[in-house]
């Protein structure tokens, strides 16, 4: 190995480990006891009450770590483009975050008629929604945007060193599919007029359901260019 790999190869390393060390501090936001550790068994199962919502958050936080992993795993080469969109990913992964825990826990206190705890009450009302699936849509949105926009470097990356960039281009077509649903959910949040009846008000939400269209569009991909 070349003296100039080695160094691409260590930079990649840092930028990996500093994204790596974002989400993990993410993740730690998002800790079920909250800033402090429970010391009575009502906190404790207080506490308890919010492994649900912490789960399906730690698996949307998972969801987009992954993406980057197998963004490296296609670019293995240490270029400005990547290190750029990286850390813009870090940026929005940090204000996902916010809305990322009250969407959740709102859900599963709803879902379990108050019996899991949320510390979000839209005590606004219709506003309150509109203001939250918005901005958790417009995040989610810009951090699947971004996952594209790396797979779309990676793909030239690939051409130019006359590798197959097959791969990087199913992953920018993968990931343009939850780009395009939070872009959906906000816009309908914001569109959605403050007198509609409070079940619309779920409709934002039940978009992300348009996700399982990553499946065909996958396969659309194989199909069209995977030889058989």
């Amino acid at each position: 190995m070349g003296l100039v790999e080695q160094r691409e190869g260590t930079e990649a390393g840092r930028l990996d480990a500093f994204v790596d060390g974002a989400f993990a501090f993410i993740l730690t936001l998002l800790l079920i006891g909250g800033a402090s550790i429970p010391d009575s068994a009502a906190k404790l199962l207080h506490a308890l009450g919010g492994v649900p919502a912490f789960a399906a958050c730690f698996f949307q936080v998972a969801f987009f770590w992954h993406g980057h992993v197998r963004w490296r795993r296609l670019c293995p080469r240490d270029e400005a483009a990547g290190r750029w969109w990286s850390l813009l990913l870090v940026f929005f992964a940090l204000i996902f975050v916010y809305p990322l825990h009250m969407v959740f826990a709102g859900v599963f206190s709803w879902l379990s008629g108050g019996l899991l705890p949320s510390d979000f009450a839209p005590v606004g009302g219709p506003i309150d929604m509109r203001i939250l699936f918005a901005c958790y849509g417009l995040a989610y949105a810009c951090m699947a945007g971004t996952l594209a926009l790396l797979f779309v470097h990676a793909a030239g990356s690939s051409a130019r060193q006359g590798l197959d960039n097959l791969g990087a281009r199913r992953e920018m077509r993968v990931w343009s599919v939850p780009a395009l649903v939070g872009l959906a959910s906000a816009l309908t949040a914001l569109l959605l007029p403050l007198s509609a009846p409070g079940w619309m008000w779920a409709i934002p939400g039940m978009m992300y359901s348009l996700l399982f269209l990553i499946g065909p569009v996958v396969n659309r991909f194989n199909r069209r260019y995977v030889p058989a």
